[in-house]
Protein backbone atom coordinates (compact mmCIF):
# COMPACT_ATOMS: atom_id res chain seq x y z
CA UNK A 1 0.00 0.00 0.00
CA UNK A 2 1.22 3.71 -0.93
CA UNK A 3 0.71 6.25 1.50
CA UNK A 4 -1.39 7.71 -1.42
CA UNK A 5 -3.32 4.43 -0.98
CA UNK A 6 -5.94 5.33 2.44
CA UNK A 7 -7.27 8.75 0.84
CA UNK A 8 -7.70 7.25 -1.93
CA UNK A 9 -10.52 4.88 -0.25
CA UNK A 10 -11.63 7.68 1.75
CA UNK A 11 -12.48 9.54 -1.28
CA UNK A 12 -14.22 6.65 -2.80
CA UNK A 13 -16.07 5.88 0.11
CA UNK A 14 -17.15 9.10 0.35
CA UNK A 15 -18.15 9.00 -3.19
CA UNK A 16 -20.47 6.09 -2.51
CA UNK A 17 -22.35 7.53 0.70
CA UNK A 18 -22.87 10.78 -0.95
CA UNK A 19 -24.52 8.91 -4.19
CA UNK A 20 -26.02 6.89 -1.88
CA UNK A 21 -27.70 9.58 0.37
CA UNK A 22 -28.77 11.42 -3.27
CA UNK A 23 -30.76 8.72 -4.12
CA UNK A 24 -32.50 7.61 -1.30
CA UNK A 25 -36.15 7.55 -0.71
CA UNK A 26 -36.16 8.77 -4.40
CA UNK A 27 -37.88 6.46 -7.03
CA UNK A 28 -36.43 5.76 -10.54
CA UNK A 29 -38.80 8.26 -11.78
CA UNK A 30 -38.03 10.93 -9.38
CA UNK A 31 -34.58 10.52 -9.91
CA UNK A 32 -35.10 10.78 -13.72
CA UNK A 33 -37.03 14.09 -13.47
CA UNK A 34 -34.46 16.18 -11.12
CA UNK A 35 -31.61 17.20 -13.00
CA UNK A 36 -29.93 18.66 -10.19
CA UNK A 37 -29.86 15.34 -8.23
CA UNK A 38 -28.78 13.42 -11.56
CA UNK A 39 -25.64 16.08 -11.73
CA UNK A 40 -25.14 15.55 -8.12
CA UNK A 41 -25.04 11.66 -8.51
CA UNK A 42 -22.78 11.59 -11.54
CA UNK A 43 -20.19 14.31 -9.99
CA UNK A 44 -19.86 11.57 -6.81
CA UNK A 45 -19.73 8.85 -9.68
CA UNK A 46 -16.50 10.89 -11.51
CA UNK A 47 -15.04 10.95 -7.87
CA UNK A 48 -15.61 7.20 -7.34
CA UNK A 49 -14.00 6.44 -10.58
CA UNK A 50 -11.60 8.55 -10.44
CA UNK A 51 -10.27 7.34 -6.95
CA UNK A 52 -10.54 3.59 -8.51
CA UNK A 53 -9.00 4.23 -11.26
CA UNK A 54 -6.34 5.88 -9.66
CA UNK A 55 -6.33 3.11 -7.02
CA UNK A 56 -5.81 0.52 -9.87
CA UNK A 57 -2.69 2.53 -10.96
CA UNK A 58 -1.23 2.43 -7.28
CA UNK A 59 -2.09 -1.35 -7.01
CA UNK A 60 -3.06 -3.18 -10.37
CA UNK A 61 -4.07 -6.32 -8.21
CA UNK A 62 -6.73 -4.32 -7.07
CA UNK A 63 -8.51 -4.69 -10.19
CA UNK A 64 -9.19 -8.05 -10.17
CA UNK A 65 -9.62 -8.53 -6.23
CA UNK A 66 -12.09 -5.63 -5.98
CA UNK A 67 -15.60 -6.28 -7.25
CA UNK A 68 -17.13 -3.52 -9.34
CA UNK A 69 -13.93 -1.51 -8.76
CA UNK A 70 -13.87 -1.37 -12.88
CA UNK A 71 -17.02 -0.71 -13.01
CA UNK A 72 -16.72 2.43 -11.28
CA UNK A 73 -13.94 3.20 -13.81
CA UNK A 74 -16.04 2.62 -16.71
CA UNK A 75 -19.27 4.08 -15.65
CA UNK A 76 -17.07 7.24 -14.34
CA UNK A 77 -15.37 7.40 -17.81
CA UNK A 78 -18.94 7.00 -19.82
CA UNK A 79 -20.66 9.80 -17.74
CA UNK A 80 -17.00 12.11 -18.67
CA UNK A 81 -16.37 11.03 -22.26
CA UNK A 82 -19.62 9.85 -22.84
CA UNK A 83 -22.17 12.43 -21.24
CA UNK A 84 -24.67 12.61 -24.19
CA UNK A 85 -25.10 9.21 -23.86
CA UNK A 86 -25.67 8.41 -20.07
CA UNK A 87 -28.35 6.19 -19.34
CA UNK A 88 -30.41 7.57 -16.00
CA UNK A 89 -31.86 4.25 -15.33
CA UNK A 90 -28.11 2.66 -15.43
CA UNK A 91 -27.09 5.11 -13.23
CA UNK A 92 -29.64 5.19 -10.70
CA UNK A 93 -29.43 0.98 -10.25
CA UNK A 94 -25.82 1.31 -10.58
CA UNK A 95 -26.08 3.74 -7.22
CA UNK A 96 -28.96 1.43 -5.60
CA UNK A 97 -27.86 -2.19 -6.09
CA UNK A 98 -24.10 -2.52 -6.96
CA UNK A 99 -22.59 -0.24 -4.78
CA UNK A 100 -23.15 -2.07 -1.71
CA UNK A 101 -20.60 -4.69 -3.01
CA UNK A 102 -18.39 -2.15 -3.83
CA UNK A 103 -18.21 -0.12 -0.44
CA UNK A 104 -18.06 -3.36 1.21
CA UNK A 105 -14.93 -4.31 -0.11
CA UNK A 106 -12.90 -0.55 -0.08
CA UNK A 107 -14.15 -0.53 4.08
CA UNK A 108 -12.21 -3.62 4.42
CA UNK A 109 -9.48 -2.50 2.43
CA UNK A 110 -8.98 0.47 4.42
CA UNK A 111 -9.62 -1.32 8.19
CA UNK A 112 -7.01 -3.48 7.02
CA UNK A 113 -4.41 -1.16 6.75
CA UNK A 114 -5.68 0.09 10.22
CA UNK A 115 -7.40 3.01 9.10
CA UNK A 116 -10.85 3.46 11.01
CA UNK A 117 -13.86 3.29 9.49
Amino acid sequence: MTDRTPKLLVDALGAIDSACEFVAGCSLADYVADKMRRSAVERQLEILGEACSRLAKLEPGLIESVNNLKLAIDLRNRIIHGYDAVDDEIVYLTVTHDLVTLQSQLTQLLALRGWPV
